[in-house]
């Protein structure tokens, strides 16, 4: 553009004044800078002015116009990735640019006319201030890109081993600690959700937005399953929203558990996905299954000792005493029961258990022996 130095040099004693107005007029109209011309906000903005616009002022008297780009490119560039990690968005970055961008074009062409710029030259010169300012936001905004990839990454990395730690069960201050580097605030509870892998993308668009999802290598977990560590208050009306969000899924539901405990969470899910469950299953409806699958040689042994004396029937035999030994017990003897379950007559049920007592005993009685045999034949 070839500007007179004198008039250069006029613009550049305004750029102070200009760069407060712009502040000034930033902090008024874009909402997400509220409050920030008295902070430390308003210093970083007022000095992007000043450098984008004395930067500016350079190229304008220059030949060589493009070197001195670099250094306000650079400001912007960081100007951009700061905003990132403030938290506030490219569209509220983007505002700022547009409204200080009126306003300091406003205050320097006053002073361009009182300098004796004619017409001519004020719109070649209105030309190029507002393609620089197009250059810096391009600048500003490819930096508050590269912030949010960089961040988002490391944030990410750090949320997956906040998640194995919980999972793993590790110490509480290392747990704490995981917690604040990945800058996830603490529930009350949480609840661990067991689901395979190509139903994760839905359900996580339903679920809390500070959902966990941890990465691979997920202790005990089966191949092609996937674990969620949920948000929740813990009450039955949160349970029931998360049944709900996860309705159309085959999750398996753990129980909700103070957050640092979500690892008992997660191996009861295990456990209960383990029993081989269709559809969505909340693992609250299946304790008592989880229970009896605890030790399954244990079992095995118990099921043994309890039907020993039927050993030496007929397995025919054996097979129908214990059906009804089993139904008895289920149904605490009422007999139209048992011969509904069994589909037969009740004078069949009454017969077999006859033969029970002929071979059991007083045992029949027992509480003990009760108990081990419905814990043996539920």
């Amino acid at each position: 553009m070839g500007l007179d130095p004198k008039v250069a040099a006029a613009l550049r004693s305004r750029l102070a004044e200009v760069a407060d107005t712009a502040v000034l007029t930033i902090v008024e109209e874009v909402p997400s800078y509220a409050g920030a011309w008295s902070g430390r906000m308003g210093g970083v903005i007022r000095n992007a002015v000043q450098l984008a616009l004395g930067g500016f002022l350079t190229l304008a008297t220059r030949q060589d116009a493009e070197a001195p780009k670099a250094p306000a490119i650079e400001g912007a560039y960081q100007l951009g990735r700061g905003e990132a990690r403030s938290g506030r968005t490219v569209d509220a970055l983007l505002a700022a640019y547009r409204v200080g961008a009126r306003a300091s074009w406003r205050d320097m062409a006053d002073a361009a006319v009182e300098a004796g710029v004619d017409a001519g030259q004020l719109a070649r010169f209105a030309e190029l201030v507002f393609a620089y300012i197009d250059e810096l936001s391009a600048s500003s905004v490819a930096g508050h890109t590269d912030e949010l990839e960089s961040s988002g990454r490391v944030r990410q990395r750090n949320l997956e081993r906040l998640a194995r730690a919980l999972l793993t069960g590790a110490p509480a201050d290392a747990v704490n600690a995981a917690a604040e580097r990945a800058g996830w605030e603490p529930p009350g509870a949480l609840t661990a959700v067991v689901l395979p892998e190509s139903q994760v993308s839905h359900a996580v668009t339903a679920l809390d937005q500070h959902t966990l999802h941890p990465a691979d290598d997920v202790p005990g977990l089966p191949e092609g399953y996937a674990s969620l560590l949920v948000p929740t208050s813990g009450s039955a009306g949160a349970r029931r929203t998360l049944l709900r969000a996860l309705s159309g899924t085959d999750a398996v539901v753990g129980p909700s558990t103070p957050w640092l405990e979500a690892a008992a969470s997660h191996r009861r899910a295990l456990r209960c996905a383990a029993l081989g469950l269709d559809g969505l299953v909340d693992s609250d409806d299946h304790l008592a299954s989880l229970v009896l699958a605890a030790d399954p040689d244990a079992r095995a042994d118990l099921r043994a000792r309890v039907l020993a004396p039927l050993a030496d029937l007929r397995p025919a035999t054996a097979d129908k005493l214990t059906d009804t030994l089993r139904s008895w017990l289920l149904n605490h003897g009422r007999r139209d029961a048992v011969a509904e379950e069994l589909f037969v007559h009740a004078q069949t049920v009454r017969y077999r258990v006859g033969q029970l007592r002929e071979i059991y005993g007083d045992r029949l009685e027992d509480p003990a022996f009760v108990l081990d045999a419905t814990l043996a034949l539920a």
